[in-house]
């Protein structure tokens, strides 16, 4: 069994304790970052690897920042996106790993709309769709795993009071046609599909009581190749993590895959066990 995260950590040297308390506790194979809010100088890998953590991360001082940590040495492919409209700003990494494709991503929130940040997130998502695709036709397992900036519906399981909303970003005509259409090529939303019907919330807002009165929205999002969603057993959130004293926002979201049969070949087979 692999247990594969991701989390949006807010400014990782402000929330290290409780990061490596939390790696610690839940033990990540694979665990993705975003908004590090630090550049590649102060980034905590000395903390991070005496937890058992290798380390890939891609630094911007005070914004931004992705990171990817794993127990097993992970290659790195990548940190920009091909065709990235703006390469400046560190929204993207990829690696492989045990024959595994791993991105942690994190995309442009895009506020206020009809904004030249409106703009760039639609830009930076379009390029992200292709290079979702290239990736998908070379068929091997590929795990995109991120802050998305995206909330997948309007509906009570998705967000708890998407009126507020209504002139936002994350649930702009754009950013929805833009994530339908990841899900149109075939990538696999691992929570939604093991929770098909319960609300289920990654980020509560620091503003109005939003933690307490459970105001939250699902814009962290883990999608799978089919052969990744085969083995899917089990996704979640976990939402202790948000409550604690000085937490980050967003809570991490967590997968587990089978991969008893160990693991998938280079024509993206589970190999025999």
């Amino acid at each position: 069994m692999r247990k594969i995260a991701s989390f949006n950590v807010n400014g990782i040297n402000a929330r290290l304790p409780r990061l490596i308390e939390w790696l610690e506790k839940f033990q990540p194979d694979i665990l993705c970052l975003q908004e590090l809010k630090s550049d590649d100088a102060r980034f905590p890998q000395e903390e991070i690897e005496k937890t058992g953590y290798y380390c890939l991360y891609h630094g911007q001082k005070a914004y931004n920042g992705v990171a990817i940590l794993s127990k097993e040495q992970p290659k790195l492919i990548r940190t920009s996106l091909p065709d990235d409209p703006d390469p400046t700003q560190s929204r993207y990494i990829e690696a492989e790993i045990d024959n595994l494709t791993v991105a942690s991503l994190y995309l442009p929130n895009g506020n206020p709309l009809n904004s030249p940040k409106y703009d760039y997130k639609l830009a930076w998502f379009k390029a992200f769709l292709a290079h979702a695709r290239s990736l998908w036709q070379q068929e091997k397992p590929v795990i995109l795993a991120g802050d998305y900036n995206v909330v997948p519906s309007f509906d009570i399981k998705d967000i708890r009071n998407a009126a507020a909303l209504a002139d936002n970003a994350l649930l702009a005509p754009e950013s929805l046609f833009y994530w339908r259409q990841l899900l149109a090529m075939g990538w696999t939303d691992s929570l939604r599909v093991r929770h098909p019907s319960e609300p289920l919330y990654s980020f509560w807002d620091y503003q109005a009581q939003s933690w307490p009165r459970d105001d939250g929205m699902r814009i962290d999002h883990i999608l799978l190749t089919p052969d990744l969603a085969d083995g899917l057993t089990d996704s979640g959130v976990d939402r202790q993590m948000r409550g604690q004293e000085k937490a980050s926002d967003h809570a991490p979201v967590w997968i587990e895959i089978d991969d008893r049969g160990k693991y998938y070949n280079s024509n993206s087979h589970i190999a025999e066990a």
